[in-house]
């Protein structure tokens, strides 16, 4: 049953940093399960995957050419005799005495005696058959074109470790070293409530007043993007009380995401009805996205984003991505890289600011960063235009064209 809080005292602002530390640290991982690699594109190892084999397993050529010995080419031009020949899947199956070439390929095998790959631009043979000679013109040094086994990897090493995020790659290299499935992590539950009195669901005609349940359409899809499971958990109407009961008539979630009501508004309650249940913090020194709120109702932790779209956006970025990471046992990672810009900028305030901006490529070549000329957090286009977030820390000093500037790339599914 939902109770008003005794006390109307406001957490005071938090940095962004901080604030996204403080949700990853009240989290845990979801339980694990085992299935077949190839249904694990996406989730991430709850365990680790050791290599069953060696690869490569056996010493290898990197280059077509003839394997030989490097104390026979020393000197050229030199005069050898071709033996045999080995490709990739036919081994030659002697052993290379001095004086003596092996026609090889691209990955193939490295014939017992042979230490080294001369490579077949610098070999004139008279022709392509065995015990014929070849005349070398460019040696080659010990070890040279070989790939030694175990280049790679070798059996018994960690060829993934446990938290990696499950990608094409690693799944091939998983797959090359010998493993068909895989211990991972359960997606997360996500739960997505939406709330205010203006809403109504995508495909029906807002009334007048209304608008249309965009933001839950966002998070519904960007859920999904990081590999957790989206639980729609509907349009709540905004009075007290009413995000307390949605919540905990919830079952199995590991989240909970609200949109909307976390503002002081007097239509506002999001805050309120978590200080009845556990309210860690609200609001943050960050623009878009000051009225953060965090905490839990019951057992379920929740994450409360503004309603704005652009807010709710970029708060989903820095701070629902690292939490699915995080409950869906991986490692959350935030990378930032720094770009020109293309126009000045003025003294920021003392909020950390998300800016919408695009990546461009100058005349020159050169990556830049352009930000939107306007930036009034419920532009939806500026938003799906851009394709990066010019990051300025509080109080950063004016910018001119030409500086650089912390820029946070946008995912391709976001």
């Amino acid at each position: 049953m939902y109770l008003m809080p005794s006390s109307d005292k406001k957490p005071a602002l938090l940095p962004v940093s901080k604030a996204r530390q403080r949700i990853l640290d009240a989290l845990e991982p979801t339980s694990s399960t085992t299935i077949p690699l190839s249904q694990a594109l996406g989730r991430f190892l709850a365990d680790d995957i050791p290599a069953k084999l060696t690869l490569p397993p056996h010493d290898v050529s990197a280059m077509d050419g003839y394997a030989v010995r490097a104390a026979d080419v020393a000197t050229c031009p030199a005069e050898l005799i071709r033996v045999g020949e080995s490709a990739a899947g036919h081994p030659w199956p002697g052993h290379l005495e001095s004086g003596q070439a092996v026609r090889i390929f691209t990955g193939a095998y490295v014939p017992d005696g042979a230490d080294t790959i001369v490579i077949q631009e610098n070999v004139d043979a008279a022709q392509e058959a065995d015990n014929t000679p070849i005349t070398v013109h460019q040696g080659a040094a010990k070890g040279r074109f070989i790939r030694p086994a175990g280049l790679d990897i070798s059996a018994g090493d960690i060829a993934l470790a446990k938290g990696t995020y499950l990608s094409a790659r690693s799944i091939g290299l998983a797959t090359a070293a010998g493993a068909t499935s895989a211990t991972v992590s359960v997606p997360p539950r996500i739960g997505i409530l939406s709330t205010g009195d203006e809403l109504v669901a995508a495909g029906k005609t807002p009334g007048p007043g209304q608008i249309i349940s965009s933001n839950a359409a966002f998070l519904t899809a960007f859920v999904k993007s990081y590999g957790a499971e989206a639980v729609d958990l509907g349009i709540i109407k905004d009075r007290p009380g009413a995000v307390f009961d949605a919540v905990t008539a919830a079952e199995n979630l590991q989240l909970v995401v609200t949109t909307g009501g976390a503002s002081v508004g007097s239509h506002d309650h999001i805050a309120s009805d978590l200080a009845a249940g556990a309210l860690d913090f609200w609001k943050i020194a960050m623009r878009p996205g000051k009225p953060l709120i965090w905490g839990k109702i019951g057992d379920t932790p929740l994450l409360g984003l503004p309603g704005n779209p652009v807010s709710t956006a970029v708060c989903a970025l820095v701070f629902l991505a690292p939490a699915i990471c995080k409950l869906g046992g991986g490692t959350p990672q935030h990378y930032v890289f720094s770009a020109p810009l293309t126009t000045d900028m003025p003294e920021n305030d003392q909020r950390q600011d998300y800016i919408r901006a695009t990546l461009t490529t100058n005349a020159n070549g050169q990556t830049q960063i352009r930000p939107a000329p306007r930036q009034d957090s419920s532009m939806m286009a500026t938003l799906a235009h851009a394709n990066a977030f010019i990051v300025r820390p509080p109080f950063d000093p004016p910018k001119a064209a030409g500086d650089r500037v912390d820029v946070l790339p946008m995912p391709r599914l976001f």
